[in-house]
C-alpha cells in the first residue's frame, strides 16, 4: 500500500516512479528519522542489490528539487532529509546525533517574530542542540 502512495506522490510531482525512487520514498515515509543518503542506502541495499549510493544521492537531490523532502544541514558532518513538509523546527542530540521534530506550536512559542531589522522573514530554520532523553537516561544508569 505504501508503494502505491509513493507512486502517486512521484507522479504528482512529475517524477517517473522507478523502483529505486519508490523504495527510497517509501523508506522515508515509513521511517521519520531524518535519514542521510548513507542511512537510506544501508537500509535498502539488501532488498535492492542493484541500488547504488549515487542513485540514492541523485534521488534525494531530485526529491528536494521537486519539493518532496527538505535537506537539513543541521550539523557540519552530513545532510539529513526530512519528509515532513509542515512547518516545524528540529532538535539535534549532540550525543547520539538523532534529529527530532519540534511541532510548530512549540516552535512558535520560541520564535514569534515576522520581522528582523526591518526585514520580512518568509522562512525560518531553527535547530536546537542538546542531549535527548534517551541519552540522558543512558548516562544516568
Amino acid at each position: 500500500m505504501l508503494q502505491n502512495k509513493a507512486r502517486e506522490v512521484l507522479a504528482h510531482h512529475g517524477i517517473s516512479p522507478s523502483r529505486p525512487r519508490i523504495a527510497i520514498l517509501s523508506f522515508m515515509h515509513e521511517n521519520h528519522i531524518h535519514p542521510t543518503a548513507d542511512v537510506i542506502f544501508k537500509h535498502l541495499r539488501g532488498s535492492y542489490p542493484s541500488l547504488s549510493l549515487t542513485t540514492v544521492y541523485n534521488t534525494l537531490k531530485l526529491f528536494a528539487e521537486k519539493g518532496i523532502c527538505i535537506p537539513l544541514s543541521i550539523n557540519d558532518k552530513q545532510v539529513c532529509y526530512d519528509i515532513n513538509l509542515h512547518p516545524h523546527s528540529h532538535f539535534l542530540c549532540s550525543e547520539c546525533g538523532m534529529v527530532y521534530d519540534i511541532p510548530q506550536d512549540e516552535s512558535s512559542k520560541l520564535l514569534q517574530s515576522t520581522t528582523f531589522g526591518g526585514h520580512h522573514i518568509s522562512e525560518v530554520h531553527v535547530y536546537f542542540r542538546g542531549t535527548c532523553a534517551n541519552c540522558l537516561q543512558a548516562k544516568s544508569n
